[in-house]
């Protein structure tokens, strides 16, 4: 049987796009901060106000100097990582206020919370880069939160991270702390070190914080990443087809003002809709419809020939249980499979992005690496049929002693620590535990060994010199 999975034809491709235009160009966008407004009347767009208005011409010329690829630079240098390689980038989840227990108990999450999942994307294998606000830190000052965080993402880790956005301050503050690790801004002008996600507010308004962070992460020529999470039925059309494409839309028009303020500014293409439940009014991203987004951007941004971006292990749950685990395969499965290069949410999400479970955040890493071992390519030759063997062993033997088994065993087959596998007398001897349980061991596990990445003392008293004066002003 053919993959079922649904390709665009060209065709449709071009209908979603042109359909984008006549938004753009009829409707336009709104572009609340005036210095975005200021980029676009000098060049030559037609501004209505706080509404901008897009030509076709403007739009082709914009989407021509997006490079297809580039580099995040961690200061570890072996810890970069190649956006739109074809190997997805992994991030984890983002913007939850609480956090969840085993139990389903919701606490309030901390900065100690954020420390810790600095510490588990540290320790993973599966986690490329550091996220933001991977927790809201509740126990801080709102207006310092930002600092804290990216603190932590400067020191807790060696890896590449993500940077702060709102308010516009924070942007640029962010801009400023991740240039301590290379000496200062005027020694990361010419390398990518910090990503930040940014999102309009739909239905097309880029509102004042966010087209402001547009302009200081280009004009300090910094790559930016571009999410837009529409509800269909309420913030975007009842329509999938209607979603996709105003959100394809709004996404064009912030990458159009990123190529006008730097022109060749690395943009991930992104888009993560979620659906309207209708007897509630809440937000579903655990919903089929998800995954059915997700192959539509990932397309969307083939078309366009830029890296592209969804969400990964998503759910609605409230605990990590099987709605949990099957919401967050198909989600995560689709995205890999449709290609999508850059995987925000990745681990943690519980509860439509309102909760962070230690535990989901291991069960998810299992989730990355199945999908990962789905997608490896089986390998057809003669080395690997090994005919040999097969006529060796013959009618009615056994592989299971032979040497090509011991051989080959650990690249053939998915092992997992994790998952149960053993018969059940074997787990009742072994504590009955299930894969939630064993979660929380490993996160236990984790957190105990993680060994803090050596950074300068002086780039820490920077920092911490930085923040103290960011308080007092």
């Amino acid at each position: 049987m053919s993959d079922q999975l649904q390709r665009f034809s060209r065709e449709e491709l071009e209908k979603i796009h042109a359909s984008s235009l006549r938004i753009l160009s009829e409707i336009g966008v709104v572009f609340q901060a005036p210095k975005a407004l200021q980029v676009f009347k000098q060049h030559g767009f037609k501004v209505d106000g706080q509404t901008v208005f897009f030509k076709q011409h403007q739009l082709t010329k914009a989407l021509e100097t997006v490079p297809r690829q580039f580099k995040i630079t961690a200061r570890n240098l072996e810890k970069s990582v190649l956006v739109g390689s074809g190997d997805p980038v992994f991030a984890p989840g983002y913007g939850a206020p609480f956090i969840t227990n085993a139990s389903g108990e919701q606490r309030q999450g901390t900065l100690g919370d954020y420390i810790n999942f600095c510490k588990l994307v540290h320790t993973s294998e599966h986690i490329d880069m550091l996220g933001y606000e991977m927790i809201d830190p509740g126990d801080v000052p709102s207006e310092y939160a930002y600092l804290y965080m990216m603190q932590a993402n400067l020191t807790y880790s060696d890896k590449p991270f993500m940077g702060s956005v709102v308010p516009v301050r924070a942007a640029l503050d962010a801009i400023e702390m991740a240039s301590f690790l290379w000496g200062g801004k005027e020694f990361i002008q010419d390398k990518y070190v910090i990503l930040p996600t940014i999102n309009p507010i739909s239905p097309l308004v880029w509102d004042e914080n966010m087209s402001g962070a547009i302009v200081a992460y280009a004009e300090h020529n910094q790559p930016i990443m571009f999410e837009n999470l529409m509800m269909s039925g309420s913030t975007g059309p009842i329509t999938l087809a209607g979603t996709i494409v105003l959100q394809n839309a709004e996404i064009l028009s912030g990458l159009v003002l990123t190529q006008l303020i730097t022109p060749g500014l690395p943009v991930i293409f992104g888009n993560i809709p979620g659906t309207t439940d209708m007897r509630s009014g809440n937000l579903s991203i655990g919903a089929p419809e998800t995954s059915i987004f997700v192959s539509a951007n990932a397309q969307m941004a083939q078309f366009y020939s830029v890296p592209g971006r969804s969400g990964g292990n998503l759910t609605d749950a409230h605990i990590p249980d099987m709605q949990a685990g099957i919401e967050s395969a198909m989600c995560m499965l689709t995205a890999m499979r449709s290609g999508t290069t850059f995987l925000l949410h990745s681990c943690g999400i519980l509860g439509s992005y309102l909760s962070m479970s230690y535990e989901k955040f291991i069960l998810d890493e299992e989730i990355i690496a199945m999908v990962k071992r789905i997608l490896r390519p089986v390998t057809i030759s003669d080395a690997t049929i090994d005919f040999d063997t097969i006529k060796e062993v013959g009618a009615g033997g056994e592989f299971l002693s032979h040497p090509s088994t011991f051989e080959h065993f650990r690249d053939e087959h998915f092992d997992t620590t994790l998952f149960n596998r053993l018969g059940y007398n074997e787990w009742v001897q072994q504590g009955s535990k299930d894969a939630l349980t064993r979660a929380g061991e490993v996160v236990r596990t984790r957190l105990e060994s993680y060994e803090k990445p050596e950074l300068d003392p002086e780039i820490e008293k920077r920092i911490d010199n930085f923040i103290r004066d960011r308080m007092d002003s």
